[in-house]
């Protein structure tokens, strides 16, 4: 792993960033900019290419400022699918419109990258690496203060990724289940794979 980042990779970074102050409300900013650190920290430990991390982190939640109706409306007229979870709770849609954002208007070309994005929400069976870092820092960066066995997974993903991994999946189940709220099937089908 290159552990320095370049002067043309800092230079992306700080583009994509200052154009993500823009389009964001503060607070999903703020959120934004702990994943790409709580992801490098990560990425460092688990020896994942940091600059890719720090993207992936950065573009993840790119697409969270638009609406419900307009998350599902751009899927369809780009023919994203959209599963029966996703038409009930569209905010979901975030992730997978946020790849194609991250490679039509951020020109990310990685599709290791675009698959980070796209499944930081759900997770799927099989995650790569940057995937499975992507998906825990989301749930754990340091803004994050209510979400089920937190302090765990804060301390077990530095120590094994899978498992925290596995605990984390386990914790959003769990909520959605004790708020009556669906469960995506492919996170279903990811928390099976892992446990």
């Amino acid at each position: 792993m290159k552990s320095n980042l370049g002067k043309e990779e800092l230079e992306k970074l700080k583009e994509i960033d200052e154009e993500l102050r823009k389009n964001l409300k503060e607070s999903r900013y703020r959120h934004t900019v702990s994943v790409a650190h709580t992801a490098a920290c990560l990425a460092m430990v688990y020896n994942a290419p940091l600059y890719d991390t720090m993207l992936a982190g950065l573009l993840h939640d790119c697409a969270k400022h638009l609406s419900d109706e307009e998350l599902l409306k751009h899927c369809r007229k780009k023919n994203i699918s959209i599963n029966s979870v996703e038409e009930k709770n569209p905010a979901l849609l975030h992730a997978r419109y946020g790849a194609y954002l991250a490679e039509n208007k951020y020109k990310v070309k990685d599709k290791d990258v675009l698959s980070a994005i796209e499944f930081h929400t759900t997770g799927r069976p099989g995650m790569t690496l940057l995937e499975k870092i992507i998906y825990i820092a989301d749930f754990m960066e340091p803004y994050r203060n209510q979400a089920p066995n937190l302090s765990e997974i804060r301390k077990l993903a530095f120590k094994d990724l899978n498992e925290a991994l596995k605990l984390t999946l386990k914790s959003v189940i769990e909520y959605l289940d004790s708020n009556k709220m669906p469960v995506d099937e492919i996170t279903q089908k990811t928390y099976d794979y892992y446990r």
